[in-house]
């Protein structure tokens, strides 16, 4: 019971967010924190970090484009605030197998931003992985509600330290297309069909999918077996307690494909969707005025950093509403990426502390196309009002919320472009029709990877 009160207190919070008029835009640098070393910030330091001059620490992530340039803000702070010299890595999607080549090299980075709980689970288990130490700990046990602590733990021991978190359950929509079709925001996933048959009926597709990015396909599911399933059956088709050929599998899959099966819906159809990588299917929803490729499209709160790269306005141009219901309450999953240490030394260490602290956090949701699961953190940060709610909702869901699921899988399985749960959802969104190939498929794949 005390899951679901919590997944309808999100909810409640989420459903304010679609009527909220802003004045400004997420990311676009007028609510960003100065960067100038020479002006003093008076504020008290929430963490106490150790002198480090001349040291140099490096950090890999697969973060590129705004959200590298925002990190980058965080790193440069730590760097006048401890002496070191910090350096980006950039890293490639799977990242165990990237960190794999690094450490094998004998060149691993001090610290990697792992954005799959399987990964670190990997991680620990090939001993790359080192254990928080006492000060980081001492911070996420002030700022991190345990669930956040617990995704980062492996056999009761502290490894990760969770920086940057998602809202994976929005549809964020293009308001000129909704008011020339007369369409509103659904609450319902019958609403969500029948709204988008009258903005496809208005002479504009209504779906853009990123098919590309298989990540985006298992968000769709998930958000759709939350909702249907409930909880407790996510949690276990999430350490595979149950198997992938579940009845409550097929259920969701045959949901989806009300969508999926309808490729006039969909931007580009099938063929179109499975071109489309992610940051595209989000420019080509907010650009082309009242006749966009798409009028909506499904994905987390970072979403506002590729609507930042258009014209369009978030709160103006561009809205959101909570991931239709298709149980009933709308669906929470979240993502996120946390520090794990490579390297043992003080450096290393002191890069974890300084990410689980407020200062930190606030640094990046100023900037915009951020959450923190920081709960010690002012939502006052955040630069509009839709980011603000978001992340209230987050904090209120407390240790009710539900990671996303590919990311607890094994990265064979969940985490992998061109394999595992990935492909398998490219090629049923290629082909909705064939539900029980999709699950003998997945449950095959998802078998070998949680054995292996």
């Amino acid at each position: 019971m005390r899951r679901t009160v919590s997944m309808r207190r999100a909810a409640v919070v989420f459903t304010a967010i679609g009527a909220l008029a802003l004045a400004g835009c997420s990311g676009d640098g007028e609510d960003e924190p100065s960067t100038d070393p020479g002006k003093k910030d008076d504020r008290p330091s929430s963490v106490s970090l150790p002198k480090l001059d001349g040291e140099k620490i490096s950090v890999a992530a697969v973060w590129t484009g705004p959200e590298q340039a925002n990190f980058t803000k965080v790193l440069d702070e730590f760097e006048k605030r401890t002496g070191a010299t910090v350096t980006f890595v950039p890293a490639q999607d799977p990242i165990v197998n990237f960190l794999g080549t690094k450490i094998a090299g004998g060149q691993p980075p001090d610290v990697a931003m792992i954005p799959q709980v399987g990964a670190i689970q990997q991680a620990v288990a090939k001993k790359w992985a080192k254990p928080v130490g006492n000060e980081a700990r001492a911070q996420l046990g002030q700022n991190y509600a345990q669930v956040w602590q617990d995704l980062g733990s492996v056999d009761g021991t502290q490894y990760g330290v969770y920086f940057k978190a998602a809202n994976k359950s929005l549809v964020w929509y293009n308001t000129k297309a909704f008011e020339n079709a007369g369409a509103s925001e659904p609450k319902t996933w019958k609403d969500f069909l029948a709204t988008a048959e009258t903005v496809s009926a208005s002479g504009v597709t209504p779906v853009s999918v990123g098919g590309a990015d298989g990540w985006t396909l298992t968000d769709w599911f998930e958000n759709i077996y939350l909702s249907q399933a409930g909880p407790e059956k996510y949690d276990q088709l999430a350490k595979h307690e149950i198997k992938w050929t579940d009845p409550s599998v097929k259920d969701a899959l045959t949901t989806l494909a009300e969508l999926f099966g309808k490729p006039e819906l969909i931007s580009g159809g099938a063929d179109g969707a499975l071109q489309t990588e992610f940051p595209v299917s989000v420019t080509q929803t907010f650009t082309g005025g009242d006749q966009p490729k798409g009028a909506m499209v499904f994905e987390g709160d970072f979403v506002s950093i590729n609507i930042a790269q258009t014209e369009a306005k978030i709160g103006t141009d561009a809205k959101v509403f909570p991931f239709p219901a298709v149980g009933a309450d709308s669906p929470v999953v979240t993502g996120g990426d946390a520090a794990v240490a490579l390297k043992d030394g003080k450096g290393a260490q002191a890069l974890l502390t300084w990410l689980a602290s407020t200062d930190a956090a606030k640094i990046w949701a100023e900037a915009g196309g951020f959450i923190s699961p920081n709960k010690s953190l002012d939502t006052a940060a955040y630069p509009n009002d839709v980011q603000r709610k978001i992340a209230e909702a987050l904090i209120a869901a407390g240790d009710d919320v539900r990671f996303d699921m590919s990311d607890q899988a094994p990265q064979s399985f969940g985490g992998t472009p061109g394999k595992g749960e990935w492909k398998i959802l490219q090629d049923f969104l290629k082909n909705p029709k064939d539900v029980a190939g999709t699950q003998s498929a997945l449950e095959s794949a998802a078998a070998k990877a949680y054995t292996s």
